[in-house]
């Protein structure tokens, strides 16, 4: 309900939702099936998030159909959490999560037009730690037809177009797997050629691929579910502040943007609009790394601390009490070929693959590649925590360049030009040339190189255990024999690229409490407030258990507080008390 006065725009809603990711739509979607009026505000101009972005994976131990699959147990999946967390484990909130997730997961598939997959095989992260699993846990989306939004379409939140190939998003799994070996068969460039040309004709049609994969396609169904439900999806429509009565209750918010005007939430305000990882105030606050600014460079969407800075005014505060404030991710920063405006890569693969190795100033590697992107993060930061710049150089050979590429910079037979024009991409005829150019120790690196290739014909890396458990090989090439991390670097000439500390959101957030009702620093609750998402504390401590452990604890908070939220208002009074507020018109 909107009603127009002669100052301003009032809006009315059971449920202010601030965000249009994953935790904020799982919100929207579970309280709208209660019948609620729900109201989800976007400040971007697009909706979906950096879930949108993402590859779409969810982290939910216990869904029903990946545990009757695997025989995966609770127990199991606490072992494995207590485990990964250590000192930061969370009991209670790890009780809430694992307690939601068959429930959580069975609505979406049952109730909103949602279709996961159950690959057999998504390893956990840390395989080595007790209660790892090799499959069972990690689940995807299915694909979507973008025109399941009707006239909303154009609203989706692009993909991060530095990580597509030229413009289509593979899937993860099977159709990314044919597309990366598009240069070494008939039957995958046929493939692959397929794929392109449908983007082609579609963009070219509709102005955007129709098809959409990995959390684009997440997205696109969540929206286009809530839109039938009849949620208020408004993008470009930022919440400024949040409003309170007299007993300190959130009572709404005020908007800016295309809505401008004032939001009476009669259940309360939900904070979903992600992290603080692209606040530069707020990284030199929580981020060790980056005290002085310049040394963190984020590819989400959205992540600009809002939400935090909105709960801090009304006595809120974020808790930093985990193992890593933030997920990490290394980034090459690079320019556009033809705006030459900033881009970022986000290296969330690749790095494992045989014949690509990173190294220091001094030529050295400093860890196991082939680990998640966070974990290797968190070697890259461990590594230069006495330094002032965080920074590392990836280095292959002409093979590597010829079969797989780096990143970005794709292989042949793609001109390698065009890599060199982003400064992206950096050439050396042998290694000391190479070390020249990218200012590392030549004699460190030809050492490591030469280490690492009485590795790779072994089989074995004797330094940092590289290729030794399943998550390992399933970032490698599992055709690559005799180990699917390793192969030599030693066919000039020889490439580097400049990789930097990002992150996929953080883990240190808004304080709440076991039901994600954001709390004071004495741990009583604000009335009509709550968080989840990338904009709440993280439940794993600051652990990264496995694929989409932002998205899996999105999806299943989010629909616990859709399913929740009244009863939550009525326990702290705070139904009663904005159902007067909006009695006198407050």
């Amino acid at each position: 309900m909107t009603e127009n006065t002669p100052t301003q725009t009032v809006h009315k809603c059971d449920v202010l939702v601030v965000g249009s990711g994953a935790a904020g739509m799982a919100t929207a979607l579970r309280a709208a099936h209660d019948g609620l009026n729900v109201i989800v505000a976007e400040k971007s101009e697009h909706f979906g998030g950096t879930t949108a972005l993402s590859a779409g994976w969810s982290w939910v131990p216990g869904n029903p159909k990946g545990t009757a699959a695997t025989w995966d147990t609770r127990a199991e999946a606490e072992t494995y959490l207590k485990a990964l967390s250590g000192d930061y484990y969370n009991e209670e909130g790890v009780a809430g999560f694992l307690d939601t997730v068959p429930e959580a997961i069975d609505f979406f598939e049952d109730n909103t037009s949602v279709v996961f997959s159950y690959p057999e095989k998504a390893p956990d992260y840390q395989m080595d730690l007790p209660g790892a699993k090799l499959g069972g846990r990690a689940i995807l989306p299915s694909d979507a037809d973008i025109r399941m939004l009707g006239s909303r379409r154009k609203e989706l939140q692009p993909y991060l177009s530095s990580y597509t190939v030229f413009g289509y998003m593979p899937q993860v799994g099977p159709d990314m797997a044919t597309i990366l070996k598009a240069n070494q068969s008939v039957k995958a460039f046929t493939y692959t050629a397929s794929k392109l040309l449908r983007t082609w004709v579609d963009t070219a049609v509709f102005g955007q691929p129709l098809k959409r994969t990995n959390g684009s396609a997440l997205m696109t169904r969540m929206v286009a579910s809530a839109l039938d439900a009849g949620v208020r999806v408004w993008t470009s429509t930022p919440v400024e502040e949040l409003v309170t009565n007299d007993d300190g209750a959130v009572t709404g918010a005020v908007l800016s943007g295309e809505r401008a005007g004032t939001v009476q939430a009669r259940l309360g305000v939900v904070l979903a609009g992600g992290g603080f990882s692209g606040d530069a105030e707020l990284r030199k606050q929580y981020f060790p790394h980056d005290r002085n600014g310049g040394q963190h460079f984020t590819p989400t969407q959205g992540h600009d601390g809002s939400s935090a800075r909105m709960a801090m005014a009304v006595g809120g505060r974020i808790n930093a009490d985990v193992s890593s404030p933030g997920s990490w991710a290394p980034v090459t920063v690079f320019k556009g070929i033809v705006s030459r405006a900033q881009r970022l890569f986000p290296h969330l693969r690749q790095i494992g693959l045989p014949g690509m190795i990173t190294v220091d100033k001094h030529g050295k590697r400093f860890g196991n590649e082939a680990l998640s992107y966070h974990d290797f993060g968190r070697q890259m930061l461990d590594h230069r925590a006495s330094e002032e710049s965080v920074y590392a150089w990836i280095v292959g050979d002409e093979k590597l360049m010829r079969k797989y590429g780096i990143g970005f910079a794709k292989p042949t037979p793609i001109p390698r030009q065009l890599f060199y024009a982003a400064d992206y991409l950096v050439k050396g005829e042998t290694v000391a040339e190479l070390a020249e150019k990218i200012g590392v120790d030549a004699e460190g690196l030809q050492a490591t190189i030469d280490r690492f290739n009485r590795d790779a014909v072994a089989g074995e890396d004797t330094e940092f255990g590289r290729g030794s458990t399943a998550y390992n090989h399933f970032r490698g090439d599992m055709d690559h024999k005799p180990n699917p991390n390793l192969a030599t670097l030693d066919k000039a000439p020889y490439y580097a690229a400049k990789v930097r500390m990002g992150d996929l959101g953080s883990f240190a957030g808004i304080d709440v409490d076991s039901r994600h009702a954001v709390v004071r620093a004495d741990g009583a609750r604000i009335p009509g407030l709550y968080s989840v998402g990338a904009a709440a504390v993280s439940v794993f401590g600051g652990g990264y258990p496995g694929y989409g452990s932002h998205i899996g604890p999105a999806l299943v908070f989010g629909y616990r507080m859709g399913r929740d939220i009244a009863e939550l208002a009525a326990e702290s009074g705070s139904a009663d008390a904005l159902e007067r507020a909006m009695e006198v018109g407050a």
